[in-house]
């Protein structure tokens, strides 16, 4: 760069450098001013703005911010008004007592209010960091909005802050398109994490388990997306598309996990609009060519997201109803937060190749005296993802898989996720609403947790690789496909008798258990939520014997490859862990196949045999 270059951006700098107070004194009665977001507020020009006086009727408007929001204060109630596209808690309660506003917006879509001066922005107030060798200066740790909001501005006042990062992408602003540069060097707002708390940590692993290797992730605010990334240690090749991240993905970093090399869109590259966390993580994005910033209408566009072949988007909510319908941005009539990007990174993960979008929440609030799985949301509450968006929804008791099934499919599946003393409010209000069978399965005042502790993948003779798991109070559409798959045999060795169909009369025995005394597991051909059930084995305990009835069902074209066998083998392991000291079962003497796996299951075995059909008595341990 030539002496006389530099010199020239210099000298423009050195004639816009003015104090804070200076600075604010170009804001007028009735202009709009926007405050920088998050952590990257300018402090020293909010402080000058409220220490303005002769200034009245002025709109501040910005998304969260993580500073002082004195222009939110009831005395300077007739100087300012705030207008909040997200809110934040240092603008909650005027918002709630309506001494500011609310505008409810997809965070991909405010640019577009500003470039299109549908929202004029008189004034900007943003914080940069000192400029490079060419004059430019980075946003660094908020591109989000405020790369618009500079960009239409009519005047723009920069704190120039040499503590802020030197973020790279498409996030800097040149000192000629400054008007006014205000040295404050205060340390960079900071929102630590902290350690995820046990809650977070059990929905975490649901989240985890689908997230396959090379996966793009976005991870919206909140401890529950923070908590994943620590049950990702063994992935390998993970990417980052995001609005934001914080401390959390440096650790994967560091250890190799999230790389960026599998991505199909900006490959090597993590792709990120803003930054909230420590000190820590703001050293690393500085000068960090691994990282990119870009503006919200580039991070959150639903077709650049989507351009990410396996994109998980994990968020948040506050409530979801047994339709699916998700709300996040209010509780009942009283607005808490915003839109954001849920449901741009909804919508793009849904096309993604691959791509699954998550919704994450505990099952319950106020120490788990209220349920957040409901019959209807609150009056009053904002849907933010449509039942028609919502795909996963993940609390600490499991994942409910939604998109494409019915309302009766969803109402089961997210009453099997909800916290187990509110299932039987839940199953009764979905009947009476007529969301379900009438004469659906009544669950027990102690509604059994889901053991998914006996998940577990098993490999056959022939090298597949099959899913077992405990049988959901979902699985009645799953088991259906299975019986009219079967062949007539299968079903005249299975019950005895021609039936022709399986009405749900009948299949909801299928699926009645306490994972006790009755047990039932299913295999299915993949992990996946639409992955087929090829077999299904149970037991029910005679509480008078301690004996229980065995019997199983593999669907034709899996038979003969040892599934059976390790259907029978990790019954048996179960019911020894109940206490039950044995099984019981009734075959057919032509069922030579069954007949196999039980005398070579290594069981002491008593059989009679009466009128073609072998009563068989297996004990897991010789009497005494």
């Amino acid at each position: 760069m030539s002496t006389a270059h530099a010199s020239d951006w210099q000298t423009r700098y050195a004639d816009k450098v003015e104090t804070a107070e200076q600075a604010v004194r170009r804001i007028r009665h009735g202009h709009r001013v926007f405050v920088g977001s998050g952590a990257g507020e300018p402090q020293c020009l909010v402080g000058a703005l409220a220490a303005r006086e002769n200034l009245d009727d002025t709109e501040i408007v910005h998304i969260m911010t993580l500073g002082i929001a004195p222009y939110a204060e009831p005395k300077f109630d007739q100087r300012f008004r705030h207008n909040a596209f997200f809110i934040g808690a240092n603008v909650r309660e005027a918002v709630r007592q309506g001494r500011a506003d609310y505008t409810p917006i997809f965070l991909s879509e405010i640019p577009r209010l500003f470039r299109t001066g549908r929202v004029v922005i008189d004034v900007a107030l943003i914080q940069v960091s000192t400029p490079d060798e060419h004059g430019y200066c980075s946003y660094g740790v908020s591109t989000d909005i405020v790369k618009a909001a500079a960009e239409s501005a009519k005047v723009v006042i920069a704190e120039v802050n040499s503590n802020t990062p030197r973020s790279l992408g498409d996030c800097f602003i040149n000192v000629r398109d400054i008007d006014a540069l205000v040295p404050c060097d205060n340390p960079i707002l900071e929102a630590p994490q902290g350690e995820p708390d046990d809650l977070s940590r059990r929905i975490a692993r649901h989240i985890a388990d689908l997230i396959e290797d090379g996966s793009t992730l976005q991870l919206g605010i909140g401890t529950i997306p923070d908590a994943v990334l620590h049950f990702l240690e063994d992935r390998r090749d993970l990417g980052v598309h995001t609005e934001m991240f914080s401390d959390g993905v440096i650790s994967l970093v560091e250890k190799g996990v999230i790389t960026n090399k599998r991505k199909t869109f900006h490959r090597g590259k993590m792709i990120a609009s803003f930054v909230l966390g420590s000190r820590k993580l703001y050293e690393f994005i500085d000068d960090n060519p691994m990282i990119a910033f870009y503006p919200t209408e580039y991070t959150n566009d639903p077709f650049k997201i989507a351009k990410n072949d396996k994109m998980i988007a994990i968020n948040s909510a506050i409530e979801v109803d047994l339709t699916g319908q998700v709300c996040a941005d209010s509780l009942g009539e009283m607005f808490y937060s915003g839109i954001g990007g849920q449901v741009d990174f909804v919508r793009g993960a849904a096309r993604s190749k691959g791509g699954k979008a998550i919704i994450a929440l505990p099952s319950t609030a106020k120490g788990e005296s209220i349920s957040r799985i409901v019959p209807t949301l609150k009056p009053g509450a904002g849907v933010v993802t449509s039942r028609g968006d919502v795909q996963y929804v993940a609390t600490e008791y499991g994942t409910a898989y939604l998109h494409g099934r019915s309302i009766r499919e969803r109402a089961l599946s997210l009453i099997q996720i909800a916290h187990p003393k509110f299932r039987p409010w839940l199953l009764a209000e979905a009947k009476q609403r007529g969301l379900v069978y009438r004469d659906q399965i009544e669950l027990p005042v102690f509604t059994p947790t889901y053991p998914e502790e006996l998940e577990r993948w098993i490999e056959l003779k022939d090298g597949r690789r099959v899913f077992l798991r405990p049988v959901r109070l979902t699985d009645e559409a799953g088991l259906r496909e299975l019986f009219y798959s079967l062949s007539e045999q299968s079903i005249y060795h299975r019950f005895f008798a021609h039936i022709k169909s399986m009405p749900h009369e009948k299949l909801q025995e299928f699926i009645k258990t306490d994972y006790e005394h009755d047990m039932a597991l299913v295999a299915t051909a993949g992990k996946a939520e639409d992955a087929p059930i090829i077999a299904v084995g149970r037991y029910n305990l005679n509480r008078q014997t301690n004996l229980a009835e065995v019997a199983f069902v593999v669907r034709d074209d899996w038979q003969n490859r040892g599934l059976g066998t390790q259907l029978l083998a990790t019954l048996v392991e179960v019911a020894k862990s109940k206490g039950i000291h044995g099984f019981v079962a009734e075959v057919l003497a032509d069922n030579h196949a069954m007949l196999r796996v039980f005398h070579n299951s290594g069981l002491a075995i008593e059989s009679k045999l009466e009128e073609g059909v072998y009563y068989l008595t297996m004990l897991f341990e010789e009497p005494k």
